[in-house]
């Protein structure tokens, strides 16, 4: 029986990003995807026309719904748009603490748009952080999370906040690797590298944090699994590079 895996985000028109890329993730690395929509987006590869959030009420019941159908084996979640919203996703999440939970903090579009208020960001940072199994910021995201410059000061501060482990991403930094790099407590950091490629593709953060979910949820331990996961995006990457 395949693991399942419940993914929190919006909906991506373009199947660029969001819940599209999730749910092929979870598929193609045979896991059930069980989708909870946060919200309705209008997009393309360029930019994002219009976002339609969900009621959080609802969202709370979708996520209440996908666990009552049946043994999760983790949660990801993207984007979340609001407090409101995340409050309403903490509240389910508080009673599901032994599944592990992998956020994705998706803070603003590749086209530049905002995607989660104010509110939301010190909601991820007082109620998400601290039920999580793993945070996946990239550079800029541990950034806004943190205030912090260097990736070890921003791992310091979001374990701080109550996260088991961050994986501060490299794919914003410079050199011929991108190198993501694993922060636990009281454990050295650990280093996954790929080359970087001059190459463009959507979703990849998407991706990587479905990925690791989806290497959690078939048995892997944390660290395993992030590594799978960066081969993972690696692959998708130099299939993109070379058109195949």
């Amino acid at each position: 029986m395949k693991p399942a895996v419940i993914v929190i985000g919006g909906t991506d028109s373009s199947g660029g990003a969001g819940l599209s890329r999730d749910i092929a993730t979870l598929t193609e690395l045979q896991c059930e995807a069980r989708p909870v929509i946060t919200a309705v987006t209008a997009q393309t590869d360029l930019a994002v026309h219009a976002v339609a959030p969900m009621p959080p009420d609802q969202v709370a019941q979708q996520l209440s719904s996908a666990f009552a159908t049946g043994p999760v084996g983790a949660v990801k979640t993207g984007m979340l748009h609001s407090g409101e919203t995340i409050v309403a996703v903490a509240e389910v999440l508080a009673n599901a603490a032994t599944v592990p939970l992998v956020i994705d903090p998706v803070l603003v579009s590749s086209s530049g748009t905002p995607l989660l208020d104010p509110d939301g960001i010190a909601a991820i940072r007082t109620r998400l952080l601290p039920l999580c199994t793993l945070v996946t910021p990239n550079l800029p995201e541990a950034r806004i999370l943190t205030g912090s410059e260097t990736p070890e000061q921003q791992a310091n501060a979001l374990l701080d906040l109550g996260a088991a482990a961050v994986l501060v991403k490299g794919g914003h930094g410079d050199g011929e690797m991108s190198i993501d790099r694993l922060f636990q407590s009281n454990l050295p950091a650990a280093e996954f590298a790929a080359p970087r490629l001059n190459v463009s593709l959507r979703g990849t953060g998407c991706m990587l944090a479905s990925a690791i979910a989806a290497n959690l949820a078939l048995g892997h331990p944390r660290e395993q699994a992030c590594s799978l996961a960066k081969d993972f995006v690696a692959h998708k990457l130099q299939q993109a590079a070379t058109g195949a």
